[in-house]
């Protein structure tokens, strides 16, 4: 006789991936996300959602196992929503997110890559030197809670431990949380932020109400021990204050292929995983071959990741950027490396006329747009027929989008593409392109 199957559970196969790492499977002819299930097996699974056009579920037993399938290194995976992809090899995630680039590319684009470039990638664990952590109280689940989202939900996973974090703080999440305890008001700290340079590292405790005198000595004895620069913030990033009578040191990165130095705050945007950010910077100025007389424009610059190298390159550059805090910055950190002859300009790159912004004549130009892309963007420097285009994305469907636009309507060739894994064990895809125009 047939074992009944619980209320709410059903088997199928899974057959691939989706786009935010989920598994896709069929269940009596209705498309199924599984979530923690892999491509090629057979799983059990507890329903979620239930739609007309699909449903949802999670994962209860592998009844017949991917070859690709790993033991996920934290104990935490499963619940958290910080990483979904830990229990699938890292070099079949690569395989995966490629995937997701070239799917991109076919449906949306309609451009099939000349080449397809090698992924760039670094160190899978402990790479993480940006993160907004989550806090809560909750009395039945012991307390404070530091930690990432889980999955699907609001609630804070109370973490003990985070692999992809640097272990300056990945490892001292339970020091955080007995800080956090003695504090007059951890109701009132919705998040800490983390940011950390080569050497020095900050911690940022956003609150909701004023931090006593007792509790900010207790902040900054933390800092002491473990070596933060600790801030406040009250409010907005404008609020942004040591705590601590010492002016904090500040945060910097190198890139040494380019012998540049980069000066940061906490608050500021850097890319997540430092060795990939130094491979994605060589690779994006081989790819633009820049020389000393080459003009080149860096569009979207922030605080001058991919500016400073070039102008290492060439003596004709030009940065633009929407945040004004990051050009002030830039252009500090432009100085502190000795590249006075970059010209910046706060710009919104999603409306401005750039044309009276940029040289008569440019000879190549970069875009690390965010995640809406660089729609307005691109067609400029397509009208302006700008040789070569370098297209840095964290967001494979308006890539494929912006690329059309450049391969159909202004006869550029898709040259060469390759992701980035910025965000191991994620399903965060970025990748690089490199668009060159047709004579």
């Amino acid at each position: 006789m047939k074992t009944p199957r619980p209320i709410g559970e059903d088997t199928c196969e899974i057959t691939s991936l989706n786009h935010d790492g989920t598994g896709v499977g069929r269940c009596d002819g209705k498309v199924v996300f599984v979530a923690g299930a892999l491509p090629g097996e057979e799983v059990r699974f507890r329903y979620g959602t239930r739609k007309r056009r699909y449903d949802t579920g999670i994962a209860q037993d592998i009844l017949r196992a991917s070859p690709e399938r790993v033991t996920p290194e934290c104990p935490h995976f499963g619940v958290c929503g910080g990483c979904c992809l830990q229990h699938l090899d890292s070099k079949a995630q690569l395989r995966a997110k490629e995937g997701v680039v070239s799917e991109a590319m076919t449906h949306i684009g309609k451009i099939t890559p000349e080449a397809w470039d090698e992924p760039l990638a670094g160190p899978v664990w402990h790479y993480r030197r940006k993160a907004r952590l989550g806090v809560r109280v909750v009395p039945k689940k012991g307390g404070v809670l530091v930690g990432f989202r889980e999955r699907q939900n609001a609630f804070i996973t109370p973490l003990t431990i985070c692999h992809t974090l640097e272990p300056r703080i990945g490892d001292r999440l339970v020091d955080v949380k007995t800080l956090l305890e003695g504090l007059s008001c951890p109701t009132q700290i919705p998040q800490i932020e983390f940011a950390g340079g080569d050497t020095e590292a900050a911690l940022v405790f956003r609150h909701l109400a004023p931090l006593t005198a007792s509790d900010q000595e207790r902040i900054a004895d933390f800092g002491r021990i473990w070596g933060f620069s600790m801030y406040s913030q009250s409010a907005g990033a404008a609020s942004l204050c040591p705590i601590g009578l010492e002016p904090p040191p500040a945060l910097r990165y190198r890139l040494p292929a380019f012998d540049v130095e980069l000066a940061f705050g906490p608050l500021d945007f850097v890319q997540i995983n430092a060795e990939t950010n130094r491979a994605m910077v060589s690779q994006a100025v081989e790819w633009l071959d820049v020389g000393a007389d080459t003009r080149v424009v860096d569009l979207f610059c922030g605080l001058g990741n991919f500016t400073l190298p070039l102008g290492r390159r060439s003596r004709h550059v030009t940065g633009i950027e929407g945040v004004a805090a990051l050009i002030e910055r830039a252009r500090a950190n432009a100085a502190a490396n000795g590249l006075a002859h970059i010209a910046w300009h706060v710009a919104d790159l999603d409306s401005v006329t750039l044309a009276d912004l940029l040289p008569d004549r440019i000879d190549a130009a970069l875009l690390d747009p965010p995640r809406t892309g660089a729609l307005a963007a691109v067609s400029f420097l397509a009208e302006r027929r700008v040789p070569r285009l370098v297209y840095v994305s964290c967001n494979p469907a308006t890539l494929a989008r912006d690329a059309a636009v450049l391969v159909h309507q202004h006869g550029y060739r898709l040259a060469r593409l390759g992701v980035v894994d910025m965000f191991p064990h994620t399903h965060h895809v970025e990748a690089m392109a490199l668009f060159l125009k047709n004579s």
